[in-house]
């Protein structure tokens, strides 16, 4: 998983949890979850759009 072992992981959640304190943690949990929910329905959305300019682009045709 792009050259990081369990034990940088380990370190980078320490180092996480140290800053953020473990009362923040859940926050920043739910903002990722949010922003990746949202980036992937916007692909989504992307390719479904793009999706339909082919088949009128072919129905044009």
């Amino acid at each position: 998983m792009f050259g990081i072992g369990m034990p940088e992981l380990i370190i980078i959640l320490v180092i996480i949890l140290i800053i953020f304190g473990a009362g923040k943690l859940p926050e920043i949990g739910a903002g990722m979850g949010k922003a990746i929910k949202s980036f992937k329905s916007a692909t989504a959305d992307d390719d479904k759009k793009e999706t339909e300019k082919i088949e009128d682009e072919k129905k044009d045709a």
